[in-house]
């Protein structure tokens, strides 16, 4: 029986798989123990790559536990593109999936910011909206136009107070996580993503105009939901964040 891809591949992540049959090397002798060696530097490199893609994982977790978790994660979810910035994007709901990690629940929602930095990190550029055509609009202007978000911009939702933890993960001298919640706004103002804590109420906006709704409608469906909203914070936060591209009517 000829050997397929998929059989060389399960045999390449798996550590106690034996070696495929009628495998050679390239002036065909058995591939042995370079098979071997290869299979290692596969799963070193895989495993280096998920503690340089989720440092604040990594670094929350150990290395000896990163390790392990990586080791049990590549076999799950080889690579399915030559890429790498997009390995590890199911590494959020594996985290979940972990009965054993289940006493540290906000662990999938870090990697939900690492993954959304990473995607921010490599999104397509845009120029940045010149404040001065907000400041140019009269008051009534500003509520009734759309805001266009540039590709960089992400928005994670948390229960967990998400920036504290990653701060505190990667950040050494930060201080301890609170208990609060803490949705999170990435914006890349130059060429490094920035993660910014947000007000309450302000992700609720934010999402009111992901989905296309003018500044004042946004606003009023926030003001339902939290009512002391203030939308300056997180319209400034856009605004010198490089996360507006443009105003629509």
């Amino acid at each position: 029986m000829s050997l397929t891809q998929a059989d060389f591949t399960r045999a390449l992540l798996a550590p106690e798989a034996p070696i495929p049959e009628g495998l050679q090397d390239a002036i065909g002798r058995p591939a042995g123990r370079r098979f071997a060696v290869y299979r290692n530097n596969v799963a070193a490199s895989l495993t280096e790559a998920l503690h340089e893609g989720f440092p604040a994982i990594s670094s929350l977790l150990g290395k000896e536990n990163m390790d392990g978790l990586a080791g049990i994660y590549l076999r799950q979810h080889p690579p399915s593109s030559p890429l790498m910035m997009h390995y590890g994007a199911e590494f959020p709901a594996f985290l979940a999936g972990m009965p054993q990690l289940a006493h540290l629940a906000y662990l999938p929602d870090v990697a939900r910011l690492e993954l959304a930095l990473r995607r921010s990190y490599h999104a397509a550029d845009a120029p940045p909206l010149p404040a001065e055509r907000l400041a140019s609009l009269s008051p009534d202007d500003v509520m009734s136009i759309r805001l266009v978000l540039a590709p960089s911009v992400e928005l994670i939702r948390s229960d967990w107070p998400l920036f504290d933890i990653w701060r505190y993960a990667t950040q050494p001298g930060s201080s301890q996580p609170q208990s609060n919640s803490q949705d999170v706004l990435v914006t890349r103002p130059e060429f490094d993503p920035l993660p910014h804590p947000l007000p309450p109420g302000a992700a609720d906006w934010i999402t009111e105009l992901m989905e296309g709704r003018c500044i004042g409608d946004a606003y009023d469906a926030t003001l339902k939901t939290t009512p002391d909203f203030d939308l300056s914070e997180p319209l400034a936060l856009l605004i010198e964040g490089g996360g507006l591209t443009d105003l629509m009517t």
